[in-house]
C-alpha cells in the first residue's frame, strides 16, 4: 500500500473463528491488488499455557496449533493462488502483532475485531488495542466478507489538521487499484473563518482526485456534527453501502476542538460490518505528491 519500504508481506492474525476467516479473506484480496504475500499468525496469550498446562502439555498443544496453523496457510494458498507464511507466537496479543509489524516492516495489518471461545483468542479488544502500539496500516475487519472486485465505496472523514489529510494518498491509491469510488465526508461549521478554511482544503481534495481520475462525492454535514462525528460517518458509511472507512489512528479533530484520540476507537468500535483502515500519522507532516 502506497510506496513504503516493507517486507512486503500483511500479517493477519487468526484465531481460527469467523471472523478470523472474513479477515483472510479481506488480506488475500488486498494482496492479490498490490503483489502482496501473507502471514497468519496465531499468539498464543502469555501465562495462558503456563497458567492451566503443565510444560510437556503446553508443548503438545502449541504443536497442535502449530500443525493446525500450517494447514490453514496452505488452503488459503491455493484458495487464493498468493504465498501465505505462518508463525506461531507468544505474548501479550496485541502488543506481539503490532511489535512484530512494526519491527519487521510489515506492511500492513489486516485483523477481525471479534472473537470467539475455547482455544480460540479474544480478538475484538485486541484489534482495538493494536491500533495504540501499531506504527504501519491496520485494516479492522467486522462481519462483512469483501467482495470479488474488492472495496469499491470508500468513506473518508475529514477535519481541518494536517494529520488528517495524510490519509488521501492512501485513498487515491486503493481506489485506483480496485476502481474504487471515494466519498469525502466534513462537516460545517458556525465559525466563518473555519468553515471557509474547510471548503479550500475539501477545493484541495476535489483536484486531487480529479487530477487522479478516481470517481469521487462530496459529502457535507450540516450544523457542525463534531461530537457524534462518528455516528455520522457510520451512518453515511451505511446508507451508501460502503466496504471500508479510511481514518488516522491518532490525530484527528474537529473544526474546533479535539473529538478524538477517541474518534479513530470509535469508529472501529462502533462498525457493525463495514472494514476501517486505519493509518498512523507521521512526524514529519504531508508530502502533496498527488
Amino acid at each position: 500500500m502506497v510506496n513504503r519500504n516493507t517486507n512486503n508481506q500483511i500479517l493477519v492474525p487468526t484465531d481460527f473463528s469467523e471472523i478470523a476467516r472474513i479477515a483472510v479473506g479481506h488480506a488475500a484480496k488486498v494482496a492479490k491488488a498490490y503483489g502482496n504475500e501473507i502471514t497468519l499468525i496465531y499468539i498464543v496469550e502469555e501465562g495462558f499455557m503456563g497458567g492451566f498446562f503443565s510444560k510437556n502439555q503446553s508443548a503438545i498443544m502449541k504443536d497442535a496449533i502449530e500443525t493446525k496453523l500450517a494447514a490453514r496457510a496452505d488452503e488459503v494458498s491455493k484458495e487464493f493462488g498468493i504465498k501465505v507464511h505462518h508463525r506461531v507466537e507468544t505474548g501479550k496479543v496485541y502488543k506481539k502483532i503490532a511489535e512484530i509489524a512494526n519491527n519487521e516492516a510489515y506492511d500492513s495489518i489486516i485483523m477481525g475485531s471479534h472473537g470467539a471461545s475455547g482455544l480460540e483468542q479474544i480478538m475484538g479488544s485486541n484489534a482495538s488495542r493494536t491500533l495504540q502500539y501499531a506504527e504501519v496500516p491496520v485494516v479492522v475487519v467486522k462481519g462483512m466478507s469483501i467482495s470479488e472486485k474488492g472495496y469499491q465505496k470508500i468513506v473518508m472523514p475529514f477535519d481541518l489538521t494536517i494529520e488528517s489529510r495524510q490519509k488521501l494518498n492512501w485513498g487515491i491509491d486503493i481506489a485506483k487499484r480496485f476502481g474504487s469510488e471515494i466519498h469525502i465526508v466534513y462537516s460545517d461549521s458556525s465559525d466563518e473563518y473555519l468553515d471557509r478554511k474547510m471548503k479550500n482544503n475539501i477545493a484541495m481534495i476535489r483536484g486531487a482526485m480529479e487530477k487522479n481520475k478516481v470517481k469521487h462525492v462530496m459529502y457535507e454535514f450540516k450544523d457542525g456534527v463534531f461530537d457524534n462525528f462518528a455516528n455520522e460517518v457510520h451512518n453515511y458509511a451505511r446508507i451508501i453501502d460502503g466496504d471500508l472507512i479510511v481514518a488516522m489512528t491518532h490525530q484527528e479533530k474537529g473544526l474546533g476542538e479535539l473529538i478524538i484520540g477517541t474518534m479513530t476507537q470509535q469508529l472501529v468500535n462502533q462498525a457493525e460490518k463495514v472494514a476501517v483502515m486505519c493509518i498512523p500519522p507521521t512526524e514529519t507532516g504531508f508530502n502533496y505528491d498527488y
